[in-house]
């Protein structure tokens, strides 16, 4: 099973779960698909999409998932990566009005650029980060705050 989750922001990220989907109706993601979409309102015959999950089922999902696609919130991949989760992280970008800025297109560079995960900086490469996954072993993540904090100010300039 997948674990797709598109952050609890209040605006729509709609881009990433067209193109899960799109994917899944060409063959290329064939596990179960499990959405939790947040504000991004959706209907599909090829997902299982919750607005909002909670908590303990979402620890529990996540321990089973083979793999998690995400936005790029510091959360959720770390968490994904305390739980040695294999993950691809997609940003929200503000030209397309799901962000305020371009902070998780800084914070997913920083993770890809430690070993950590699989970026897809635009929803179009997301089929090529599905493909490197089976061959991607993440480094161990070890959360500590001087870590958190590194990578915040890194995102942040």
């Amino acid at each position: 099973m997948i674990l797709v989750t598109l952050g609890t922001n209040d605006k729509s990220f709609i881009r990433l779960i067209q193109e899960i989907e799109r994917l899944v109706i060409a063959g290329k993601i064939q596990e179960e698909v499990i959405v939790q979409s947040g504000y991004t309102k959706y209907q599909s015959e090829h997902l299982k999409i919750f607005d909002l999950i909670p908590m303990d089922q979402f620890h529990e999902l996540l321990g089973t998932c083979s793999l998690l696609i995400t936005h790029g919130g510091v959360g959720t991949i770390t968490q994904a990566l305390r739980s040695g989760k294999k993950v691809i992280a997609v940003p929200r970008l503000e030209q397309y009005g799901e962000h305020v800025n371009d902070h998780q297109l800084q914070i997913i560079e920083n993770f890809a650029e430690s070993g950590f995960i699989i970026p897809a900086y635009q929803v179009d490469q997301l089929e090529t980060a599905l493909e490197q996954v089976a061959e991607f072993t993440p480094l161990q993540y070890t959360s500590n705050t001087d870590n958190m904090l590194n990578l915040v100010r890194q995102s942040i300039g």
